[in-house]
């Protein structure tokens, strides 16, 4: 049995056995079965619609980080640059480690923590706004959107809390542990948003944000541990069945199924009709969402790739378990440059501006060049970072598993 331990060539965001669950029986999707309130938590608390004009104006704007990953389709790219030599700005301690990617919106910071808090903090001094606790730890990055913080716990619960006051929504309940973070997508007919989050029990839900009832519910094989990337009416994870599998946004239903190869612990970045990911064989892959087919695999040493990769208009970028940061041309796969760290990168890149920003095991944050991968700048926590950066309005915010959220950026702007 291979255990994906902290330690031992772990998921990003989790800790679990992708083996433990292979001979549960795997169902066709089902789609369609509301969830309403009761005492199992599935619950929608009457004080949604009452809030509802205050949190509008909360949501994401262009330059802001929203999510994990910044974007529906995940492609780790920032819409503004940072400094080639940012500054320590402030810090804040949490009571555990921090592997929460941050979201950063409207001057905010919402990130979590193992000690099963979910904060909201000032972009602007680390101050803490608020703090909503939970039955668990949080890995799960938060997703803000129409006026409210989503995300998962270890408690098996998806939360919807107001981003004004932090004040519960509603929240869900799954089967099983959330490690991966929600992401958002509009309703086929444009006048809802609906919230994607996988869970360890082996399903995909579709949940409507303003009221965490599902639209529907997709199973697959084994556990989801990464984030479901969303474009052109289809969403696209992987997991720990070794599948990529591409579903319509639409009503669950499978488009594709594309044989990975190996587990899937991270989570893809679309553009177009391709997906890129890496996986637990070794291998980083571009795959066409079209043809079910892949165009190209990146493989390097016998380490495996569970950092999600930045997609840019030539170049793919992403970290793997032989301690580097590798850069090749999206068009082949061809590499282009590496950047050896001293442990580890299951910290997810971002490309800002010029410069791409990550962290590493070794308990440093680097911020290379695009252009050729040579070391601009680092900062040294102390303690491992597996949590991603989130880039928003010049700063930098990302967490340690010493269990601090910093921030850097331009001194005195």
């Amino acid at each position: 049995m291979i255990m994906l331990t902290k330690r031992n060539n772990s998921p990003p965001r989790g800790g679990s056995t992708c083996l433990e669950g292979r001979n549960r029986p795997r169902s066709r999707h089902w789609r369609g079965r509301l969830f309403r309130c009761g005492p199992g938590g599935r619950a929608v608390l009457p004080a949604w619609l009452a809030g509802l004009a205050l949190m509008a104006g909360q949501s994401a704007g262009a330059g802001d980080w929203p999510s994990f990953r910044g974007s529906p389709e995940l492609l780790g790219v920032a819409a503004d640059p940072l400094p080639e030599k940012p500054a320590l700005l402030w810090t804040f301690k949490t009571g555990g480690p921090v592997k929460s990617t941050a979201a950063i919106v409207a001057g905010r910071v919402y990130v979590g923590s193992d000690d099963g808090h979910l904060y909201a903090l000032s972009l602007a001094d680390g101050r803490k706004l608020w703090a909503f606790k939970t039955d668990g730890p949080i890995e799960s990055s938060p997703l803000v959107a129409e006026g409210r913080v989503f995300f998962g716990g270890s408690d098996a619960f998806v939360y919807a809390l107001e981003a004004a006051s932090g004040r519960l929504a509603w929240k869900f309940e799954t089967g099983d542990k959330i490690l991966g973070a929600p992401n958002r997508v509009k309703s086929p007919a444009g006048d809802a948003t609906w919230v994607l989050v996988g869970s360890y029990d082996f399903k995909l839900y579709c949940l409507d944000a303003a009221t965490g009832r599902t639209n529907w519910v997709y199973e697959t094989g084994n556990y989801i541990n990464g984030s479901p990337a969303a474009a052109q009416g289809r969403t696209v994870f992987g997991g720990c069945d070794a599948i990529l599998h591409v579903i319509s946004l639409a009503d669950g239903r499978k488009l594709k199924e594309i044989e990975a190869g190996a587990y899937v612990a991270g989570s893809a970045a679309l553009e177009g009709d391709r997906a890129y990911f890496g996986h637990y064989g070794n291998e980083f892959q571009c795959v066409d969402l079209e043809r079910g087919e892949k165009v190209w695999t990146f493989k390097d040493r016998n380490f495996p790739f569970f950092a999600s990769p930045a997609v840019t208009a030539d170049r793919v970028i992403f970290g793997g378990r032989d301690k580097r940061l590798h850069c090749v041309n999206k068009a082949d796969g061809r590499p282009l440059w590496a950047f050896a760290t001293r442990g580890k990168v299951d910290s997810s890149p971002v490309v800002a501006g010029d410069k791409v920003v990550l962290g590493s095991d070794d308990g440093r944050v680097y911020l290379v060049s695009l252009a050729e991968g040579r070391e601009l700048w680092s900062y040294e926590v102390g303690e491992s970072v597996t949590a991603s950066p989130a880039v928003a309005d010049g700063r930098l915010v990302i967490g340690g598993e010493d269990g601090v959220v910093y921030c850097f950026g331009e001194r005195g702007r």
